[in-house]
């Protein structure tokens, strides 16, 4: 191959490469401003002491984590909030799993089954979350009326008592977040190639048997990357339980990021709000390391 050749290959490769990166400088500048300065600038907030107007006072270190890491509220809230999250992403994907195998055998009316499985993940959230707030209303509530109907005299005060309203937040968590799940796992199953169940049936493979050796392998990588992002929306799931508590009663529901909120925008207390945000960040990014590094892993297999 001659010189000549070889500069123009050259000149050809390294204007490609100025394209693509031409390509991509909007996007990553767009990333800078939306993502990485506001990251930057609410870990600087939470170095300096603010009044309540959020406007810098004067440097305090990293006195305000050492406050935090000490103090029982924090790991108190911290610990609801894998609870929270660890119970219903589970339970999410248990029932999503056992939905989407249900949709997946044909029967008559299977179309309608998969639209209304739909409509509580295609609403809006915060309306949804509304309606089931007059569903458990101590009151006026549809669900303590049927249980006074069927002889249950003193019903729940559902949303009034630490544990049950509780309960009740992850409950309609738990609603709102099935239907995403089912339909993720479902639309894997499909993809999965009827040769392989063909296959298991002529070896003699019971039904669990074709689940554990030839579904749950094929829909692997769908599983691990629906986790995530379940176990993301479900960790900063701010509408459910802002809206039907507000974090009470007396904080007994606050989970990390409505608790981040209350000391922001109700409280005013700047410099902790942004390192309780500071937390959020690197529990969310070392949660997406690790689910990355497992994935990768599986894919190298």
């Amino acid at each position: 191959m001659s010189d000549t050749t070889l500069t123009l290959r050259n000149r050809k490769i390294k204007g490609e490469a100025a394209l693509a990166y031409a390509l991509l400088a909007p996007a990553v500048l767009l990333m800078l401003i939306f993502m990485v300065y506001p990251i930057f600038y609410v870990f600087v907030i939470s170095l300096f002491k603010t009044n309540k107007l959020a406007k810098i006072q004067s440097f305090d270190g990293f006195k305000i984590y050492a406050e935090l890491l000490s103090s029982k509220d924090t790991w108190i809230v911290i610990g609801r909030s894998m609870l929270w999250t660890v119970l219903g992403v589970t339970t999410k994907t248990i029932f999503g799993l056992i939905i989407a195998l249900s949709l997946n055998v044909k029967y008559v009316g299977r179309k309608i089954s998969r639209l209304l499985f739909i409509v509580p993940w295609a609403s809006s959230i915060p309306i949804s979350v509304m309606l089931w707030q007059w569903v458990v209303h101590s009151e006026f509530g549809l669900l303590n009326h049927t249980l006074r109907l069927i002889g249950v005299m003193n019903p729940p005060v559902w949303l009034g008592q630490a544990g049950t309203a509780f309960l009740s937040c992850m409950w309609v968590d738990i609603w709102l977040g099935i239907p995403f799940m089912a339909l993720v796992f479902l639309a894997a199953m499909q993809a999965v190639p009827q040769t392989l169940y063909e296959a298991a049936e002529i070896d003699g493979a019971s039904r669990s048997q074709k689940f554990k050796y030839v579904t749950l392998p094929g829909i692997a990588a769908i599983l691990l990357v629906a986790t995530l992002l379940s176990s993301l929306w479900t960790f900063n799931d701010f509408n459910t339980v802002y809206i039907l508590t507000k974090g009470g009663p007396a904080g007994s529901t606050n989970i990390l990021i409505t608790y981040v909120y209350m000391n922001s925008f109700e409280w005013l207390k700047w410099q902790k709000a942004s390192a309780l945000s500071i937390f959020t960040f690197l529990i969310l990014s070392t949660v997406s390391v690790l689910y990355a590094r497992i994935y990768f892993k599986r894919e190298e297999m």
